[in-house]
């Protein structure tokens, strides 16, 4: 693949100072990595080998976002964008017979779905309908069309269509009550004493009331590794000087 030198410093003329223009530079700056003569490590990665840093990226944005750290949001955000970069230049390598695609089908495919997903905000003057009939006037109205809209897309009929398995436990249990709640589907979940079964049925009706468990159970898990912290610091002896 080869491509264009976009500048990189935002004091080279010619730059257009506008809203998305380094993301260009950030695309020149992936194809130098991947291309011959670029990094080593960055050369030999698959979409496989990744897996592993998209994960761990996501969580510390989580995090920071968590922790209302600006700047660590700030920086965590490029670090999941590059994993973005990163996956759609390896796909670049592949004839476009053989799944092949590049940054640019990624960004066109996303624009035409929220364009399709938001026919009130990008279609007729007057907001369409929701999927019940009534004008889209909420968050929860839009999420309504957004699924109505995603099963038209996809065909997806069932109730557990597009939930990724692959998800943390607390948050797939919570998804499941969300979904059997919204499908009317009344099966009682595990009613056994192990460990797993119990923290499943807490998570699973948190998800059919709507509630999120996976962020539930890490805030108390913040509170709680502070608490650890503060009573290992009291146990530390103290010297006196």
């Amino acid at each position: 693949m080869t491509s264009a030198r976009v500048p990189v410093s935002t004091t080279e003329p010619g730059v257009p100072v506008r809203p998305g223009w380094r993301l260009l530079a950030a695309v020149a700056v992936m194809d130098r990595l991947r291309a011959p003569g670029g990094c080593p490590w960055d050369a030999e990665q698959t979409h496989a080998s990744l897996r592993r840093y998209l994960v761990e990226e996501c969580y510390e944005l989580v995090d920071a976002v968590e922790r209302g750290d600006a700047a660590a949001v700030r920086e965590e955000l490029g670090d999941v964008l590059l994993q973005v970069l990163f996956h759609a230049r390896i796909a670049a390598e592949a004839p476009a017979g053989a799944g092949g695609f590049d940054i640019d089908d990624v960004a066109g495919d996303l624009v035409d779905k929220l364009v399709r997903r938001h026919p009130d905000v990008f279609g007729a003057d007057e907001p369409a309908p929701s999927p019940g009939g009534l004008p889209v006037s909420s968050a929860a109205d839009q999420q309504d069309r957004w699924d109505e809209l995603k099963k038209s897309e996809h065909g997806r009929a069932g109730a557990l269509d597009g939930v990724a398995l692959g998800q943390p436990a607390a948050a797939l249990a919570g998804k499941l009550g969300q979904r059997a709640g919204k499908n009317g589907l009344d099966v009682d979940p595990p009613a056994g004493d192990s460990v797993g079964e119990q923290l499943f049925r807490i998570a699973y009706a948190a998800g059919a009331r709507g509630a999120d468990p996976e962020s539930a159970l890490r805030a108390v898990a913040r509170e709680h590794a502070e608490a650890l912290r503060v009573a290992e610091r009291a146990r530390e002896p103290r010297s006196d000087h």
